[in-house]
């Protein structure tokens, strides 16, 4: 790892125009090494694409590009963007390190720099952002949503063990190494219990980050609107956590 090194940062988007763009000013502004931006939006009807493309002419210099658009339009879906994201920041812009979080401000750009700083000054491959660590908390969510989240981790920590205690975080920072071992895979935010949980396996040092997820200030969330949208998307959770569990027990 370089003394100074290349930081990629991937925002997936659909419909977050009102958010982008400060989220982009945030990530930049606060960043403590060489950083590039790769937003991959889905085709948002609302024009996200369109702010992006003027944060990168305000922002990109000739022989410097900070930040980079990439627009899908025949594919959809938040774990294929991170993907494409991370295999961009990879194979095209050579980075040393890979940063994802959710783009609507929930997850404050000005914490990048202590993820990052877990990598460089404490050797940590994977670097999480952990409400549930000590320092962390949820103040974005009712009690419903941190009551089931809770309970969700704590059950991915008894059966799937290692130092994690958010394995729903979804606020990432990793070596290249890690992400070129280990590729994405889920729908949803079940991707992010298979990266860490597949990464203790493999021994990577990961190192918790405490950070205060806020409420989004724009736009839908599409985490969930009511219990029901919970209980789906928690049953592909658990779902996860069970068959990782039986793969490290039959390993």
């Amino acid at each position: 790892m370089p003394p100074n090194p290349f930081v990629c940062t991937v925002l997936p988007t659909y419909n977050e125009r009102d958010n982008i763009g400060s989220l982009i000013t945030g990530v930049l502004d606060s960043a403590i090494t060489p950083h590039l931006v790769i937003v991959v939006d889905d085709n948002s009807p609302d024009g996200t694409g369109a702010v992006v493309e003027e944060m990168a002419a305000r922002y990109n210099q000739p022989d410097l590009l900070r930040v980079v658009l990439i627009r899908r339009i025949s594919e959809k879906g938040l774990t294929s963007a991170i993907q494409r994201g991370i295999d961009e920041a990879i194979h095209t812009h050579h980075a040393d390190i890979v940063t994802w979080m959710d783009c609507d401000l929930s997850m404050p750009p000005q914490d990048i720099p202590k993820l990052i700083h877990a990598i460089i000054a404490d050797d940590a491959d994977v670097a999480v952002g952990s409400r549930w660590t000590a320092g962390g908390a949820d103040v974005a969510h009712g009690r419903m949503a941190r009551t089931l989240s809770w309970t969700l981790n704590r059950f991915a920590r008894l059966l799937l063990g290692g130092p994690v205690r958010d394995y729903t975080s979804g606020f990432i920072a990793a070596r290249v190494p890690v992400l070129q071992a280990i590729r994405l895979h889920g729908d949803y935010g079940e991707y992010c219990i298979d990266l860490l949980a597949r990464a203790v396996r493999q021994g990577y040092h990961i190192q918790e980050v405490p950070y205060i997820c806020v409420p989004r200030t724009a736009g839908a969330s599409k985490t969930g609107a009511n219990l029901w949208d919970y209980l789906v998307k928690g049953r592909k959770y658990v779902a996860t956590i069970w068959r990782l569990s039986h793969e490290s027990k039959n390993n």
